[in-house]
């Protein structure tokens, strides 16, 4: 088999284990799939594919500002291969983020809910206005091998110019803004990487790290295709990056010594030693083997460089990300299963980008399938043999299986204790104290973080009356006494399905017919269908005595215990002078506050859709 094909298979392996990694988390939620916590909420994925992603994807705005604005036209064969790389890596960045993510189906929010006061917000539209610039600045290379769309093309092709000028000012914007993000963390980003002007050093690093990722793709894409490198052309782009990094470097430096923060270098903790490997692996080494002209013109030297630049600001990325913020008080390994989801997108993205190589003239000279370099006449002259087809459809083949097997080790090496249904182990009850059987103490787990909300049982039951259960338990499922939340509430951020209409249809559920619920010639709605003790006697709802569903659609986990707890504090407070703060989160959250910082706690966090909510008629105890 030939490099390509080798790297193919081992990209759909790679895609294969992390897609399903991918489909746990968004099954089963974050917790499932990562080791972030309340206090290390930025991990690898941020790092990686979002921070490093971006500027890995600094290419193409860098290679079409020196073709087009600098008129180098030497570097033309690098820019279609630049701009797809960038439009590429844009996209990797999006998926990244959406299974970062806790709630990704709200990812459009950004659209409509502005916060122009947010570098978040500056940098979600510019990195979704300059996806859209790419696609369409790439788009006439595909649409070329068709006439159909040959108006399309030429109607796009007059337009390029300014989508480059456009596209070059979306980098430049938000490039230096996801160092803007930082400015904010002063005490918990370590002195090193931190700087009042990170934006500069954000963008700065991106340029140079652009050119080593255009270095590194040509110098990787022509040894997989057995071409002749672009010696000449890598050389130029090697002498560019040295500049640029003695900038980067002097820049950093200057400003770390300005800022009194010299010292910290060199003071054998392990933050100084991971800021010095930083440094040498990302600047130095590389910036003192391309100033020389004989060794930035060796294609050994020119891999060794690019990659070095490549792996050293990617490693910024993650440090300032996240790495850097960590101290005594905050631990974060990633899981393997983090690393393995950031591991199928880019081998997702490289197995686009070879598809892209082999199918459209992204190159002057296309190259040819590999599968039909090594193709030879089936032979059967022994049964043993087995034909998988024309070239194509063997490749496909063997991608297909490579794709599922992998997919299938990965469901295997899920955990089964991770992979319980979303809401199960929230809620553990301490050892009854209280009278009547009754717990005293619960203890709500509700992010399986281990951080604990303690809920006094007792406490509200002598405050509301032990006849006022209905209050909190509004259903009792069939056979049971007492029923948990998560028993019906069972996804964690999402809406569940409480009636689960579609089970009971099918005919591996309750097999029923349409007519057995709903009676024939009425409008078939859950307020005209059968009540469900007519299946279900044991069935008790306790708020109201009703036996009618009243929607299929309940709360998630999260929503259905904050209605439940703020709507009643919030009525509370207005009735309990001595508690104004009774709806707010440290009440309920003390875990992770320090103490004399919870009475001087004044925001309200309540979500705006509290105050609307119809509320019980809580009596206590006769007053």
């Amino acid at each position: 088999m030939s490099r390509v094909q080798n790297t193919k298979l081992i990209l759909w392996l790679l895609t294969g284990f992390a897609a399903a990694v991918a489909l746990n988390r968004y099954v089963f939620g974050l917790g499932v799939t990562t080791n972030l916590s309340d206090k290390t909420p930025w991990g690898f994925w941020i790092g990686f594919d979002v921070m490093a992603g971006v500027a890995l994807a600094a290419g193409g705005f860098v290679t079409t500002a020196i073709f087009y604005i600098m008129k180098r036209e030497e570097f033309h064969p690098l820019v279609k291969p630049a701009v797809l790389t960038a439009f590429l890596g844009y996209l990797a960045v999006v998926a990244g983020l959406l299974v970062d993510l806790g709630l990704p189906w709200n990812i459009w929010h950004m659209i409509i809910y502005w916060n122009p006061h947010s570098p978040l917000f500056e940098v979600g539209w510019c990195v979704m206005l300059y996806t859209t610039v790419l696609l369409l600045e790439f788009s006439p290379v595909p649409l070329e091998k068709s006439s159909r769309y040959a108006k399309i093309r030429d109607f796009l092709m007059k337009f390029r110019f300014p989508l480059v000028l456009l596209g070059i000012m979306l980098s430049t914007l938000h490039q230096s803004s996801l160092g803007t993000l930082f400015l904010i963390m002063r005490y918990r980003l370590y002195p090193l990487w931190y700087s009042h002007i990170l934006p500069i050093e954000f963008f700065i690093s991106a340029v140079a790290l652009g050119l080593m990722m255009v270095a590194f793709e040509s110098l990787a894409s022509h040894w997989l295709y057995r071409r002749e490198p672009e010696t000449s052309l890598v050389s130029r782009l090697c002498a560019a990056a040295a500049w640029v990094l003695v900038i980067y470097f002097v820049a950093k430096m200057t400003d770390i010594i300005a800022s009194g923060k010299l010292g910290l270098i060199f003071n054998g903790k392990w933050q100084s030693d991971l800021f010095i490997v930083e440094v040498l692996v990302s600047t130095i080494i590389p910036a003192a083997l391309f100033f020389v002209p004989k060794y930035r013109g060796n294609t050994r030297v020119q891999w060794i460089g690019s990659s070095m630049v490549v792996v050293g600001m990617v490693l910024n990325r993650i440090d300032v990300g996240g790495l850097a913020m960590l101290d005594s008080t905050a631990s974060y390994t990633p899981s393997w299963m983090e690393i393995a989801i950031s591991f199928g997108v880019v081998s997702a993205a490289v197995l686009v980008f070879l598809f892209a190589i082999e199918n459209f003239h992204i190159w002057e000279i296309r190259p040819e399938d590999p599968e039909s370099l090594t193709y030879t006449p089936p032979s059967f002259d022994y049964s043993s043999r087995t034909w998988l087809g024309v070239p194509s459809m063997a490749s496909l083949t063997k991608h297909t299986l490579a794709f599922v097997l992998s997919f299938a080790v990965g469901m295997a090496l899920m955990s089964g204790k991770r992979l319980h249904a979303e809401g199960i182990d929230q809620i553990t009850v301490r050892p009854a104290t209280a009278a009547d059987s009754l717990c005293d103490t619960l203890c709500i787990n509700g992010n399986r973080d281990d951080q604990f909300v303690d809920f006094s049982h007792a406490g509200h039951i002598s405050r509301i009356g032990k006849d006022s259960c209905w209050v909190c338990h509004h259903l009792s499922l069939p056979g049971e006494k007492l029923s948990s939340c998560w028993e019906c509430h069972t996804s964690m951020y999402r809406e569940a399905d409480f009636f689960k209409h579609d089970w009971h249809a099918s005919s591996a559920g309750a097999n029923l017919k349409c007519d057995d619920c709903h009676t024939p010639g009425v409008t078939r709605t859950a307020q005209s269908a059968k009540k469900c003790t007519a299946c279900h006697p044991a069935y008790k709802f306790a708020s109201d005595e009703k036996d009618v569903a009243q929607e299929y659609d309940i709360p998630s986990y999260v929503d259905a215990m904050h209605k439940l707890c703020v709507s009643c504090h919030t009525v509370e407070a207005r009735q309990m002078k001595d508690k104004p703060n009774l709806a707010q989160c440290p009440t309920c959250h003390r875990v992770g506050t320090p103490p004399d910082l919870r009475a001087d706690m004044k925001w309200d966090v309540r979500l705006p859709h509290f105050d609307n909510l119809i509320l019980p008629d809580v009596r206590r105890n006769g007053k």
